[in-house]
């Protein structure tokens, strides 16, 4: 019988804009219970509440953020958003509307992205056709653009989990050689290793990396 895990990694960027692992963790599945916990580990090996948390929407996520990190604001994935918005544009005739889209999130000021998201109102929301388009805008627009409130040379790294989705994807490719570990240690050794070997061939990345208490 084969048992799934869930996997927690998360980066770090300070206010210099360099990169690094706060921290990893092995766990049963992903929920608000696991995320916290998750949370409290770091904040018990010294992590205080960062200025932004960056990650997708999963509900358990949010709620815990919000518990764990009082004062932290929440950035949603920009990438993940957008995506979500674009899938429920009509399957035709919308590239102007991915034009106009894209140019919001483009923009470098708080009020130009504003008066954006307004102009893509004005021109689409009489228009049936982007009716669900438009809801999921409206309803995930604050949460998409916190990164506009800090320093432009620091918005790559903050406005999606891209850094994230990256080492994932380098996670997966060795854990399909695995396919089956043994046990959570096993997992948990190879996917550190991973993480090392990742930041010592990558100049970009600080050099202080994770420590498990209890592997």
């Amino acid at each position: 019988m084969w048992f799934y895990k869930a996997v927690y990694l998360a980066l770090g960027v300070d206010k210099e804009g360099r990169r690094e692992i706060l921290g990893l963790k092995v766990d049963h599945n992903e929920s608000f219970k696991s995320w916290s916990a998750f949370f409290q580990h770091l904040i018990s090996r010294g992590l205080q509440s960062p200025k932004l948390v960056v990650s997708d929407a999963h509900e358990g996520l949010k709620k815990a953020i919000q518990q764990d990190f009082v004062g932290t604001s929440w950035q949603r994935c920009n990438v993940h958003f957008k995506r979500n918005i674009v899938e429920a544009f009509p399957k035709k005739d919308n590239q102007e509307a991915i034009s106009l889209l894209k140019s919001i999130f483009a923009a470098e000021d708080m009020d130009t992205v504003r008066n954006l998201k307004g102009l893509f109102f004005e021109k689409y929301e009489g228009n049936s056709k982007y009716q669900k388009a438009l809801g999921i805008l409206d309803e995930g627009f604050e949460d998409s653009i916190q990164y506009i409130n800090f320093p432009i040379a620091h918005r790559k790294s903050i406005r999606s989990t891209n850094g994230v989705e990256r080492l994932n994807e380098e996670i997966r490719r060795r854990e399909r050689v695995i396919r089956i570990f043994p046990n959570t240690q096993s997992a948990f050794r190879l996917i550190g290793a991973v993480l090392i070997s990742y930041v010592d061939g990558n100049k970009y990345w600080n050099k202080r990396l994770f420590t498990d208490k209890k592997s």
